[in-house]
């Protein structure tokens, strides 16, 4: 498979071949799987203090007296401790010990990554996530290593657009919008949908250069994730690769 190699004008070089991890038949299922397990391995154990609810002087006034035979607090009738009663302890309370990880097999995770890895080579899947690209844009786009030396946001997107790919940048930014339900009141009021996925080769300094530009993501290549690829196990990030990161793609197991 051959795609364009832009230079940092924009405009196509020459041909390139994509390495063979490009070939891989999408697999949602993997991916998917990979992603909540990723998700899940993250999650750090919490739980709630073992005598919540249950540091009370209480005494049990038995039958007989035409009441509940619910713990009170001594010398009042006002119920303590028992689940049901009000200030009492829970139930079911979360406990520490609680195993949130989930496994996945390194041959079966390895295959996800490389299958998402393929589908951003595909411009149906690339499309279906709701992307927006030129027609004449060969995906994956890739681009020479001088992109690397990018320091400012304004040259970066200046290639985005001549390219042909920064209206997906402009459909990340008018895309913002208040997170429902009680995470906007936990520090993450807003939500950005995710954009372009940049890879390039390590210690670029053009990773310090896009961090304002909206759903814009970029890793150096060897910590792409299946979330980098895939987010929400949804495969087909419109992606750019610098010339010397898909290189080292091909050595990916």
């Amino acid at each position: 498979m051959k795609v364009n190699l832009y230079s940092t004008a924009g405009k196509s070089k020459k041909k390139v071949d994509l390495p063979d991890h490009f070939e891989t038949p999408l697999r949602i299922d993997l991916i998917r799987r990979s992603v909540t397990a990723a998700r899940a391995n993250r999650r750090q154990p919490y739980g709630s203090d073992r005598m919540a609810g249950r540091k009370h002087s209480v005494d049990h006034w038995g039958k007989g007296r035409g009441t509940a035979r619910n713990p009170r607090i001594k010398g009042t009738r006002r119920g303590a401790e028992a689940p049901l009663t009000v200030g009492g302890r829970r139930a079911h309370p979360p406990k520490v010990e609680k195993i949130w990880t989930k496994k996945i097999n390194r041959k079966e995770r390895r295959l996800a990554r490389r299958s998402a890895l393929a589908a951003t080579a595909d411009k149906e899947a690339v499309a279906e996530r709701g992307h927006r690209f030129g027609d004449k844009v060969t995906l994956p786009v890739v681009v020479e290593d001088k992109f690397e030396a990018f320091t400012t946001v304004k040259d970066t997107m200046a290639f985005l657009e001549k390219v042909g790919i920064s209206d997906d940048v402009v459909r990340a930014k008018e895309g913002r919008h208040i997170r429902a339900g009680r995470g906007k009141m936990r520090a993450r009021r807003f939500r950005t949908p995710r954009s372009i996925l940049v890879i390039t080769s390590e210690d670029a300094a053009v990773q310090n250069a896009v961090g304002n530009i909206p759903g814009l993501d970029i890793v150096p290549v060897s910590r792409v994730s299946i979330e980098d690829l895939a987010p929400g196990g949804d495969p087909g990030r419109l992606t750019v690769f610098t010339e010397s990161a898909l290189k080292e793609v091909a050595g990916w197991l």
